[in-house]
């Protein structure tokens, strides 16, 4: 059976915060008196639809609580915002910071929702100006409004990922200045390819390229590349729990198949840095 939902067998987050954050993290809440890891990221460290995402898998390996700040569709800067989170970070043992994209981050042609990084709300009048064709009150999310700007404008779309681009560099530099300490990058690789969107945008993490990494990797003190395997994606959802109607979006989600690389790959890592 694909999935299984109803009554007491959904799936509980234990949606809890830390401290004055207004950001609500996958719970139950970890200790933070005593010594403690982070890993922060975005859907796939969420872990939506898993029972037991990765941070929960390197919590039981390691014997040590790992607090899960994956906030779904998180761009840089819910967590830039966030003094909380960056105040956690700081004083961990060590902190994973998943690579995440680069469009889902306020910038000079528009405006993301501070917490809701995914949810477009503002064109500049930089961006009015480029395309001046584009009625921008018909999106209401950066993926869908990257993918109709370029298909429609492949050139001019050219100047909005570069700026996407080197925002991303400054902003992952910066976040991880601010962490300090002992900072592993982690890089998942996609784990559904071949949707719409990705062809026409690329591959997860969206216009992040092998430059851009190696211009912050000497911010941090090591990093993690996962590329779930054929059999981990071919497993799709198998294992999942979630509704009927929620089918669609679990099948874009990573499946406990590869939570389980994730962990597999970060654990020798994480040991040798604690």
């Amino acid at each position: 059976m694909a999935y299984e939902y109803g009554g007491d067998r959904a799936l509980d987050y234990f949606p809890c915060r830390y401290g004055q954050s207004r950001l609500l993290f996958r719970g139950p809440p970890r200790n933070l008196d005593g010594a403690y890891a982070v890993v922060m990221g975005g859907t796939e460290t969420y872990g939506k639809f898993v029972p037991d995402p990765y941070a929960a898998l390197l919590e039981e390996k390691l014997g040590l609580p790992v607090v899960n700040f994956g906030y779904m569709n998180a761009g840089l800067d819910v967590f830039m915002g966030d003094p909380v989170v960056i105040d956690t970070c700081r004083k961990a043992r060590v902190t994973v910071v998943q690579l995440l994209g680069a469009p889902n981050m306020s910038n000079r042609f528009y405006t993301v929702h501070p917490r809701r990084n995914d949810r477009f709300l503002k064109a500049s009048l930089m961006m009015r100006s480029l395309f001046r064709e584009v009625d921008f009150t018909e999106f209401h999310f950066i993926r869908h409004m990257l993918t109709t700007l370029k298909t429609r404008a492949r050139e001019r779309f050219a100047l909005v990922e570069e700026e996407l681009k080197s925002i991303w560099v400054t902003r992952m530099q910066a976040l991880l200045e601010r962490i300090g300490g002992t900072t592993l990058l982690l890089l998942v690789g996609d784990h559904h390819p071949g949707s719409s969107d990705r062809e026409v945008l690329g591959p997860d993490p969206l216009m992040v390229d092998e430059g851009m990494i190696a211009a912050v990797r000497p911010c941090a003190s090591d990093i993690v590349r996962v590329q779930p395997s054929d059999r981990a994606r071919a497993a799709r959802n198998e294992g999942m729990f979630f509704a009927p109607l929620e089918e669609p979006v679990a099948l874009e989600l990573p499946g406990p198949q590869v939570h389980q690389e994730i962990a597999s790959a970060l654990l020798p890592v994480l040991r040798a840095h604690l």
